[in-house]
């Protein structure tokens, strides 16, 4: 199993940048896929990016293709969520999971972070 942990979230005007970080535990953590989500108030959760334990295959939701990045650094047990171009949509609290081959549907991820918050001012 894994255990990931998510960093970087916080408060930044339209257009801004940040990047996300999730360590988690476990030395199988290269054999996982891994992937961002995000919850607004009164919103279901929802896919944001995932990526292959081997980092070839990535997905992104539509909303945020073009503008997020995820990568993972199998070495460091890291995958990151590179966000350019925010907007107010994107405020949410972003989670971080792992599951064993690679899908974009919440409810089948196996291990979940407790999320980092962020906030897009407008």
């Amino acid at each position: 199993q894994v255990q990931p942990v998510e960093s970087g979230g916080g408060l930044v005007q339209t257009g801004g940048s940040l990047r996300l970080s999730c360590a988690a535990s476990g030395r199988t953590f290269s054999t996982y896929a891994m992937g961002w989500f995000r919850q607004a108030p009164g919103k279901e959760r929802e896919f944001v990016a995932a990526i292959s334990w081997s980092g070839e295959m990535t997905y992104y939701a539509y909303s945020v293709r073009c503008r997020f990045t995820i990568s993972r650094d199998n070495a460091k047990n890291t995958v990151y969520l590179q966000m350019n171009s925010l907007k107010p949509e994107d405020t949410a609290v972003y989670y971080c999971a792992a599951k064993r081959f690679v899908t974009t549907i919440p409810r089948e991820y196996s291990y979940w972070g407790q999320g980092t918050q962020v906030t897009v001012s407008s």
